[in-house]
């Protein structure tokens, strides 16, 4: 009996359970060892790896009863394509998240590597769910370990900043909870089997009366779109990478990120087709409208980690049009997106860290230019990502863009006449492209170029060790994804597929006069 998957949720619980009991000077090591297992077990997971086994079909499952009354709870987990690709992405950002942690973890060095280890098993928890119940008790999880540090050891305004952050995500775990028992409640009176197994919801949930499925996709698609975060409820972002440590803001945009989009995808699309063919034109104008919205947004920003943070939600706007345009072209640039991003992300967030250490300043126009002379390696990887931020082919940001707009540019729902205005909103998210070459290559110059400031000449050293190999990584997985995306297509494409052809695609493709 295989137990890989198992293994590899339960070993960063475990490692946060035991690394306290450790002296202090040992808990680094214990975290890069278990990152290490975790990442070889990931390894292993991929090389038994069999891809076409559809939407439905999980891989390395694993199901026991914990108790059937009064709630049928299992602990239940397994993997398709889409969820293995975020395993993949989470466990090689939470690794170099640890080795990034060199300077900050040596302030309460056991109680940080262990809220480390114990947010990363909240996010691979949410990926291998297949109980809804405990699909939200890891989604719940996350909220005390990210609390707590960037609460400790975050920036000035560190507990607003926190405290907003759990307002913010545990007002969205009601909305869930809400859609949850109210989906869960509504299987019995209409004749279907009372379960929280995702699988079984997937075939069960589009047989409720559609204003059932409404009132639950309600409730879980506003969780979503807080986690996301979509405009209106994206405030809480900028606050908490402003605060949170560097390696943190790694995660956060990274990893904890991807949760929200996860979720609309396994869940929104999975269990409501027909409520997301009947409002998918509707997201694809907000997913727009974060695209430009938040690409104006940046060119005003004078901290690195705002424009950076800001810019996430911008981009975050191509998974609401992927999901939207129930196109499966469009879906899986959408997923693509999510590891792209997680990617670039962490590598953005991660060098202003770098420049941050140096300077002690996160403004722009304080650091004033002329940094390339004394950190030429800095310079190197930031170009690099911000190139990929930007979509620069190549680079695994264009695949994911380009794939976007081209699936929802020829969705069933674009080419219905009914709905032309949709056209015009992908047509206006363009500008988002160009915006994003600009705020992100404006900041590069404002860093970077330039005559040295007098300040800094002496004062400044370039990357170390360490923080090569963490840059080295992330850029290798950027260019590696750029230059040949089937190493990550091939896995999820057969979910993409399934998603849209057998749910709402078929709905939109035999009654495009139904679809709103």
């Amino acid at each position: 009996m295989d137990l890989s998957l198992v293994l590899l949720l339960l070993l960063p619980i475990l490692g946060s359970i035991i690394l306290p009991l450790f002296p202090a000077r040992a808990s680094r090591g214990i975290a890069i060892f278990v990152g290490w297992v975790m990442l070889l077990l990931s390894g292993y997971l991929a090389l038994n790896w069999q891809s076409g086994k559809g939407a439905t079909n999980f891989q390395f499952e694993k199901n026991f009863v914990w108790f059937n009354a009064p709630l049928p709870v299992h602990f239940h987990v397994g993997i398709d394509g889409m969820s293995f690709a975020l395993v993949l992405l989470t466990t090689i950002v939470a690794l170099v998240s640890i080795y990034a942690s060199e300077k900050i973890g040596e302030t309460r060095s056991r109680l940080y590597y262990s809220l480390i280890l114990l947010l990363t098993a909240s996010i691979l928890g949410t990926f291998v769910s297949l109980d809804l119940l405990q699909f939200f008790v890891f989604w719940e999880l996350e909220l005390a370990p990210m609390y707590f540090l960037i609460a400790i050891w975050g920036g000035p305004n560190r507990n607003y900043a926190a405290m907003k952050f759990l307002l913010y995500t545990f007002t969205g775990g009601i909305f869930m909870l809400g859609g949850l028992l109210y989906l869960f409640i509504n299987l019995g009176p209409n004749g279907l089997q009372q379960t929280f197994d995702m699988v079984h919801l997937q075939l069960l949930a589009p047989q409720l009366p559609l204003g059932v499925q409404q009132l639950a996709c309600l409730g879980f698609m506003l969780a979503f779109l807080i986690k996301l975060p979509s405009f209106p409820f994206h405030t809480w972002l900028p606050d908490a990478h402003v605060e949170a440590p560097t390696p943190i803001s790694m995660i956060l945009a990274g990893l904890l990120l991807k949760m929200g989009s996860y979720g609309m995808v396994r869940i929104g699309l999975g269990f409501f087709p027909d409520v997301l063919a009947q409002f998918g034109p509707y997201l694809i104008a907000l997913g727009c409208f974060n695209i430009v919205w938040a690409g104006i947004a940046c060119l005003v920003q004078s901290d690195m980690k705002r424009v950076i943070a800001l810019s996430s939600v911008s981009h975050m706007g191509f998974i609401l049009m992927g999901l939207g345009s129930l196109s499966a072209a469009a879906l899986s640039g959408a997923i693509f997106q999510m590891v792209a991003h997680g990617f670039i992300s962490a590598a953005l967030f991660f060098l202003v860290g770098v420049v941050y250490e140096r300077c002690h300043t996160r403004n722009i126009a304080e650091i004033g230019g002329g940094l390339a002379q004394q950190m030429p390696t800095a310079f190197y990887f930031w170009l690099l990502a911000a190139l990929a931020n930007l979509g620069l082919p190549a680079l695994a940001g264009f695949v994911a863009e380009v794939t976007v707009y081209y699936g929802t540019f020829t969705s069933p729902i674009a080419l219905n006449p009914e709905f032309g205005w949709v056209k015009g909103w992908v047509i206006f998210s363009g500008l988002g492209v160009i915006l994003s070459a600009g705020y992100m290559l404006w900041l590069v110059r404002r860093l970077f170029y330039g005559p040295e400031q007098p300040r800094w000449v002496g004062h400044l050293t370039d990357m170390n060790l360490t923080e090569r190999l963490v840059g080295a990584t992330l850029g290798v997985c950027i260019i590696a994804l750029g230059v040949y995306p089937f190493l990550l297509t091939h896995l999820y494409t057969d979910v993409s597929d399934s998603l849209t052809k057998t749910a709402a695609g078929k709905l939109i493709s035999q009654a495009p006069q139904k679809v709103l």
